[in-house]
């Protein structure tokens, strides 16, 4: 027989009050509770609960209850009776929760993070997540010397999988057993860069490990890696560090970086070996740029390059400074240093000071300047090459007018770009049209308003239409696919020759420059005309 939906509201009610009751605790009886006045324990409800029951779910008169009341009475319900943590019958049982939010990514070292895989959706990611990662990992290297050791997590088959040395090592016929592998001649930053690129291809390179992690990378035959490091040092390839990266690129048998650093060591000769690097490389490498027949600078350069090389070397080797030693730690190296070359004042004011050489070599030395007839000397005699200069010449013609072409100081300028790495040695000008007449100019060579060198010399010239050079204190290196900008101020003589049919791209040589005007160039130079005819380079 179906009820009334009065009585069936008013069923419902009873059975949650009744519910409410029985969720309430009994008191458990204490020892001398009664002797101390304790309630006795009771069947009734909790007035308070009970006042709860009647509150939350009034019973509704037959009149005003509908389905949809019992159905809105049936969710709060349950909802209230969920938050005072009741236990409600089946039909009572509150709506499913939303789904809680995904657990945070796991990091490297968090092998307790459930369902990582989720999250990763590509082969790539999983197995980046692996790199220095406790998880699964099969084998542990000790990398680096004694006292700056790191223990580094790893999984035998991804290593073997980027390098034919650690397959050898975990899966040869002489494979290694041991759960914990030594690597002490690896340095820790360098491993893990070594690990990150076979675990995610990719390659995160410093200057102050790169060399380290050249090291790694051909040590364990991965020859991707050893190619990036070569050309990240090829970019970062400067004179400060070229004779460093000479002795390193020897090292690890790569020409390309070799000859690079020979282009710079041979343009830029006499920064390269006034840096602090040069007092760094091995004697080997010593001896072969003091044989360089390039090297682009005075001899008297050299010969304090290895004074100052022979230094460092005795501090290496725990000898105290003086002529005797360095003179031993050099060697026969001391005899490849061209000293008659020099000239006599340069060898006065030098190398007869220096008291590395003997009385006898220092008297020889002199005979061989002044006396007709020449003592025999231990040292080479023929002075080195050095580079020939090129010159780039961007007018097909030039000309004079009587009124054309005054300076009064202001600045005539221009635009370049190489297609390959040049050293700017210096600038070629026009001269006075009316005579020879002798001009003072401040030059300079700027990158993005930025200026990389300039000088305020003096120069004469003869008349005639012929370009005459000045020079930077020391030649800049030019990067290629990059705009420069070339600029001259002269004071002299008003009337001077000028370029025309000029030309918006020159082939010199293996080299092309290619020119563009210059806001900079407030004298009329441009592209099409003017002044700096030539732009003087090493390549």
């Amino acid at each position: 027989m179906l009820l009334p939906l009065a009585c069936l509201h008013g069923r419902v009610a009873q059975c949650l009050t009744s519910l409410l009751v029985l969720a309430e605790p009994f008191p458990r009886p204490r020892r001398g509770a009664k002797a101390r006045g304790a309630a006795p324990t009771s069947a009734e409800p909790a007035p308070a609960v009970a006042k709860m029951a009647a509150e939350l779910y009034p019973p509704a008169s037959p009149s005003a209850a509908t389905a949809t009341d019992i159905a809105n009475s049936n969710a709060a319900g349950a909802a209230e009776s969920t938050k005072v943590g009741l236990c409600c019958p089946p039909c009572l049982a509150p709506a499913p929760l939303p789904p809680l939010p995904a657990p945070p990514l796991p990091d490297n070292n968090n092998p307790e993070s459930p369902n990582w895989q989720s999250f990763h959706p590509t082969l790539r990611e999983r197995n980046a997540l692996m790199f220095n990662n406790e998880l699964m990992a099969d084998v542990h290297f000790i990398v680096g010397a004694l006292g700056a050791a790191r223990r580094v997590p790893a999984h035998k088959y991804v290593l073997a999988v980027g390098s034919s040395v650690f397959y050898a090592m975990f899966y040869g016929d002489l494979a290694e057993v041991k759960s914990e592998i030594h690597i002490p001649d690896v340095e820790p930053a360098a491993f893990l860069v070594l690990l990150k690129y076979m675990y995610s291809d990719e390659i995160d390179l410093e200057a102050d490990t790169v060399l380290a992690t050249l090291y790694a990378a051909k040590k364990y035959i991965v020859p991707a890696l050893a190619k990036a490091c070569v050309n990240f040092l090829e970019t970062s390839l400067e004179a400060k560090n070229a004779c460093v990266l000479l002795s390193q690129s020897r090292l690890f048998e790569e020409p390309e970086l070799t000859q690079r650093c020979w282009e710079v060591i041979d343009a830029q000769a006499e920064m390269a070996l006034r840096s602090e690097g040069f007092c760094e490389i091995d004697r080997q490498t010593l001896e072969i740029i003091v044989t360089r027949e390039a090297l682009n600078t005075k001899e008297a350069v050299v010969f304090e390059a290895v004074l100052n090389w022979a230094e460092a070397e005795c501090k290496r080797q725990g000898l105290p400074v003086t002529p005797h030693n360095k003179r031993h730690v050099l060697g026969r190296a001391l005899y490849l240093v061209r000293i008659p070359t020099m000239t006599l004042e340069e060898f006065a004011n030098g190398a007869a000071q220096s008291d590395i050489l003997t009385l006898e070599e220092t008297h020889n030395i002199f005979l061989w300047y002044t006396a007709a007839k020449k003592p025999l000397l231990d040292f080479p005699l023929t002075k080195r090459k050095g580079l020939a200069p090129q010159r780039c010449h961007r007018f097909q013609s030039s000309a004079y007018r009587s009124n054309q072409w005054r300076y009064r100081g202001r600045c005539d300028s221009i635009q370049f770009a190489v297609d390959r790495r040049v050293f700017i040695a210096g600038l070629g000008l026009y001269g006075s049209s009316s005579g020879k007449a002798e001009y003072s100019v401040k030059i300079e060579l700027k990158r993005l308003g930025m200026v990389l060198a300039q000088n305020l010399t003096k120069f004469v010239s003869d008349g005639s239409s012929n370009t005459f050079p000045v020079w930077f204190e020391h030649p800049v290196q030019v990067e290629q696919d990059t705009f420069y900008t070339a600029s001259a101020v002269l004071d002299g003589s008003e009337l001077s020759y000028f370029g025309q049919e000029g030309m918006t791209e020159v082939q010199c040589g293996k080299v092309a420059f290619q020119f563009q005007c210059s806001s900079d160039s407030t004298n009329g130079t441009g592209v099409q005309g003017g002044q700096i005819p030539e732009l003087i380079f090493y390549a």
